[in-house]
């Protein structure tokens, strides 16, 4: 185990939260870092670089078209035409 580098402040709540989450001999700095990584899936660079600019370029096309496929349909359901907001 290593020792800590530095020290930061919680609530009792807070520590209280952390005692439920330890599992046997793990410190609070191996709790936070394995709660962090499920609530937030990792590092944020760690997708980086993944897809290529082709692969990337079509999914932006394809969210776009979504986007745009669910205006309509909202347009649709609220009775409006979609000539109605030129």
């Amino acid at each position: 185990m290593a020792t800590a580098d530095e020290q930061i402040r919680v609530s009792g709540r807070v520590k209280r939260i952390l005692d439920r989450h330890r599992a046997e001999g793990e410190s609070y700095n191996d709790v936070l870092e394995r709660v962090l990584d499920r609530e937030t899936g990792g590092d944020f660079d760690d997708g980086f670089g993944r897809w290529s600019d082709d692969e990337a370029d079509r999914v932006r096309e394809q969210r776009s078209e979504a986007k745009e496929e669910r205006k309509a349909r909202m347009h649709r359901r609220s009775g409006e035409t979609e000539d109605a907001d030129a």
